[in-house]
């Protein structure tokens, strides 16, 4: 199978505007409503908690399936992928380790297209949300442990701020760190770092930078909010201003 494919699909499935999707059913555009975003956090504030965490799932799921399947289908020598999907045994393509970089660059653009194609949606006119859960589901696909940290971060900064996008602002900025600290303490069979043996998964570290990036470039909006004080604090149940 063609190495573009994956990322086409990653895209095809981020693109899918699960906010919108849902909002409808409800016979509510929450593009007039709320931020006017897409994401679980607008549609939770607009729909209520069931509807946002359902959205959240969503979201996060066309962001995880289609880099797993990726990373299930290409593999690279000596590595097992962490969310092993026994059915496609028969169908990867196993890279040798002098080819890893080739593998992880298949698996970051896929996990980079999923979340351009949710942030900027073909179906809504090349607009969409801000890609935080998204950006969480490829995450958990490729480094599950890091994500926990991560979703400490925001809990703390959350509870601190009552700031839904200053968390999630706070999460990005400590992902570029994550990563490059799990190149640092996780270690090859003969015990040295991967960071001093070179073999660390560099497009996975400017992936980090690239969706940090992103993150808060989408948050632009929030961050002028912030300025002024403006910004909406979360509270369960209702909207209420700063």
């Amino acid at each position: 199978m063609q190495l573009w494919f994956y990322p086409l699909l990653a895209f095809l499935l981020g693109s899918i505007p699960f906010g919108l999707i849902i909002a409808k059913t409800k016979g509510i555009d929450i593009r007039k409503h709320g931020s006017g975003n897409i994401g679980a956090t607008n549609v939770f504030r607009v729909l209520g908690k069931k509807y946002g965490i359902l959205c959240l799932i969503l979201d996060a799921l066309k962001g995880f399936i289609p880099v797993v399947i990726a990373v299930n289908l290409v593999r690279i020598e000596g590595r097992d992928p962490q969310f092993h999907l026994a059915f496609l045994d028969s169908y990867h393509l196993l890279l040798s380790a002098s080819e890893q970089m080739k593998g992880q660059f298949v698996h970051v653009l896929t996990a980079l297209a999923a979340v351009l194609g949710h942030n900027y949606s073909p179906w809504i006119g090349f607009k969409g949300g801000k890609g935080i859960a998204t950006s969480a589901g490829v995450m958990i696909a490729l480094m599950p442990m890091a994500v926990l940290i991560l979703v400490f971060v925001f809990i703390i900064v959350f509870m601190l701020t009552r700031y839904v996008s200053v968390a999630s602002m706070a999460a990005a900025l400590v992902l570029p760190i994550m990563t490059h600290l799990g190149a640092r303490f996780h270690k090859t069979p003969e015990g040295i770092s991967l960071w001093e043996a070179g073999t660390w998964n560099k497009p996975l570290f400017v992936f980090s930078i690239l969706i940090a990036t992103l993150a808060i470039w989408k948050h632009r909006t929030n961050i002028i909010r912030l300025r002024e004080g403006t910004e909406s604090r979360f509270v369960w149940g209702k909207k209420k201003k700063s």
